[in-house]
């Protein structure tokens, strides 16, 4: 699609991976809490709480036709791009700090693609506290197709045997014991067994192996938010709620700390870094979004430490009056710089705002996501829901933005069209099915921290807060969704279900 093309996406079903039965419970060991895309947008990688990493590798071929056939289409041939599970790999173990006394969840928050190789695929993966590099090799898979015992030799003394008697005859054999003439009419694809048969060898194909590369430990004391690699292909950075950190891919005993917002007392704490993300384009430009609505842009090559921004983006028009709850409605839960690195999309609990580097009063466009609960907030306090945090992502035109929200939907705008509503759509097999609020049969457990804990649903039943006035369910919330770099396709994670869209 052109740049300046006002049209809207029609949206439609393509692939779902783990789907779950009517009434299935997801276990909680099982449910996404990352994913990304590669740079090609052949590979998928998906994260969950059990601390594994799960690689989809897309399988749609290019267009057969001839390329004469071709020259005569008025359009090029549109390829509906279409996945399939590739391997898994335990990334992290459950681990406890004994100086701290704290136990280490095995959850994946972050997944990266990173550089390649040697023509293998690397990816970043982190939980709480430590950062490993893993390469994907590819290998060729053989098994055991027929084995056939050779009638000449049944045991190694009658192989011993026939090689004395044939000693004197100057026919030249292998080392084997076999001679050589035997072995000329042996197929490429045998070999002779320790018991004197012919094993027949079969390829069944390719599997990737995954191997940890690198470890990056021991460098932060709060939880790591966000990791993001740098255009130069050579370092990336990893965040924590006070501190940014710069790694060297090649180098995991050591690290740069550019950026340090503790305070001397901890008492004056008055923000805390919610996300990280490097330029596209500019390896030395760096955005990071805080707790209070903030996106610092640094320039790292000013000083060793960026403890003074280039730029700071802040909304500084009044939405309604200041109350208890304005701070934490305005804080960021992800940035993503668009591909071109001349904008910024922001998510904060309340609003999907997209930014431009040469204004920092005000975003460009605000997206309403939810407004509707702003008369509710005092109950999405008292059970957590106001500190989910949900992900934001952009087309690889930047002309688009998704993200999610609860009740299974996800929403997808199109600012060109006008449309400032957006289109909204449900993680399921039919996404324009009409929402029927209707409470469940049973209760159910309500998120008890800034993960949901409780029990999962495909988006027609409601929990007990709708019995209270939340015209949603709470606990089937959207929070992970990545676009695809090139073409128009969304995966969305609904528990531990994977819904790929396309238009």
């Amino acid at each position: 699609m052109s740049r300046g093309s006002p049209t809207t996406l029609e949206w439609k079903f393509s692939q779902v991976f783990g789907e779950r039965a009517p009434g299935e419970d997801a276990q909680d060991v099982d449910i996404i809490s990352a994913m990304d895309f590669d740079k090609s947008g052949d590979y998928l990688a998906a994260g969950d709480r059990g601390g594994r990493v799960v690689i989809f590798e897309r399988t749609d071929v290019n267009d057969l036709r001839s390329r004469k056939e071709l020259e005569h289409l008025d359009y090029g041939p549109k390829v509906r791009p279409e996945y399939r599970y590739k391997t898994e790999f335990q990334s992290h173990e459950p681990e406890f700090d004994y100086l701290k006394s704290v136990e280490i969840e095995e959850k994946v928050n972050n997944v990266r693609w990173s550089v390649t190789l040697n023509g293998s695929q690397c990816i970043l993966s982190s939980n709480d506290k430590t950062i490993k590099l893993w390469k994907l090799k590819e290998r060729k898979v053989k098994k055991v197709k027929e084995m056939d015992l050779n009638p000449f030799v049944r045991s190694e003394n009658a192989l011993l045997a026939e090689k004395s008697f044939l000693a004197g005859q100057q026919i030249p054999s292998v080392t084997n014991g076999n001679l050589l003439e035997w072995t000329n009419d042996i197929p490429n694809n045998t070999f002779p067994s320790s018991e004197g048969g012919v094993t027949k060898i079969s390829s069944i194909g390719e599997a990737a192996l995954a191997r940890c590369r690198r470890v990056y430990a021991y460098a932060h004391d709060y939880n790591i938010n966000s990791i993001s690699n740098n255009s130069d292909c050579e370092t990336f950075v990893s965040a924590d709620d006070l501190r940014i950190n710069l790694w060297n891919l090649e180098i995991s005993d050591q690290c740069f700390n550019i950026i340090d917002m503790k305070p001397a007392n901890m008492e004056n704490l008055i923000e805390v870094i919610t996300s990280a993300e490097f330029h596209p384009v500019y390896c030395n430009l760096l955005a990071y979004s805080s707790s209070r609505g903030f996106i610092r842009l640094v320039d790292m090559r000013q000083s060793a430490l960026c403890d003074q921004h280039a730029r700071i983006f802040q909304d500084r028009e009044p939405h309604g009056s200041t109350t208890f709850f304005t701070e934490i409605i305005t804080s960021i839960s992800d940035i993503k710089f668009a591909s071109d690195g001349r904008h910024i999309l922001s998510r904060d609990y309340m609003n999907l705002k997209l930014w431009d580097l040469h204004m920092e009063a005000s975003p460009v466009a605000t997206f309403k996501i939810h407004e509707y609960l702003r008369p509710k907030l005092s109950d999405l306090y008292n059970n957590d829901s106001i500190f989910d945090k949900f992900e934001c992502c952009l087309s690889g035109d930047g002309l688009h933005f998704a993200t999610g929200t609860y009740s299974n939907l996800f929403r997808v705008f199109s600012p060109r069209d006008g449309n400032e509503e957006g289109t909204t759509l449900e993680a399921s097999k039919n996404p324009y099915r009409k929402q029927h609020h209707q409470a469940t049969s049973r209760a159910r457990r309500t998120s008890l921290s800034n993960h949901t804990r409780g029990h999962f649903r495909q988006g027609h039943n409601y929990s007990s807060s709708e019995i209270n006035g939340v015209p949603c369910d709470l606990a089937s919330k959207l929070l992970h969704l990545a676009w695809h770099p090139s073409a128009s396709l969304i995966a969305c994670a609904v528990a531990n279900s994977l819904y790929m869209y396309y238009a």
